[in-house]
């Protein structure tokens, strides 16, 4: 029997519930912050597949598929460096909070931060705020209203990490990767994306 459609009530919860967990990543010091970021993704994910399976439709695995998720990636690393360089030219704290961004990782090896991103928080994110949030958005209020809801709530819950710069990389990547399964109605090229993106720009070639 079809699951019914979550109620507003419900998705409301489910934004709270991801506030709670970004809070706690970045504002609490029990844990490190690879496990912390980890465990919130993987649990968003868990919990949206089980409220609403992603169906079949929203993943087309093909060769096409796989080079835009590769493509897409390198894109924003390059948006992403461009952007570091501009805003470090017109914000003098612009460095420093970069390098905070990668100061909450200190402590955990490379190659661990890589494959979590990789294998984890990257599809675990993208299940939950694409897949499952974005998708009932666009439903209920259009594709252009509810990616920028997406944006919106996806940067809003980076405002606990209390870095401008980083609210302002969430907001960038949101809108992109948003913009990606607005356009291609395809999950599987956005986590490619964004789990290569992450695991490179964090665990293979950072900006700081």
């Amino acid at each position: 029997m079809k699951r019914p459609e979550p109620s507003w009530t419900f998705l409301l919860l489910t934004v709270i519930l991801a506030n709670i967990f970004w809070f706690a990543t970045f504002s609490l010091t029990f844990s490190t912050f690879w496990i912390k970021i980890t465990f919130s993704a993987s649990s968003l994910a868990v919990l949206s597949m089980w409220i609403r399976p992603i169906g079949k439709n929203s993943f087309h695995l093909d060769t096409k598929s796989i080079l835009i998720g590769l493509i897409s990636a390198v894109a924003l690393y390059l948006i992403f460096w461009a952007g570091k360089e501009i805003s470090s030219a017109l914000f003098p704290f612009a460095e420093r909070q970069i390098g905070n961004v990668y100061g909450k990782g200190e402590g955990t090896p490379m190659w661990i931060i890589f494959f979590l991103l990789l294998f984890i928080t990257g599809p675990g994110e993208e299940l939950y705020w694409r897949g499952f949030l974005q998708d009932r958005l666009m439903e209920h209020f259009g594709g252009c209203r509810g990616w920028i809801f997406t944006t919106v709530l996806y940067a809003g819950v980076h405002i606990w990490s209390f870095n401008f710069m980083l609210i302002g990389a969430a907001a960038v990547a949101g809108a992109f990767w948003g913009a990606m399964y607005w356009r291609l109605g395809n999950l599987l090229p956005v986590i490619i994306s964004h789990s290569l993106w992450s695991a490179f720009i964090f665990g293979v070639a950072p900006l700081s």
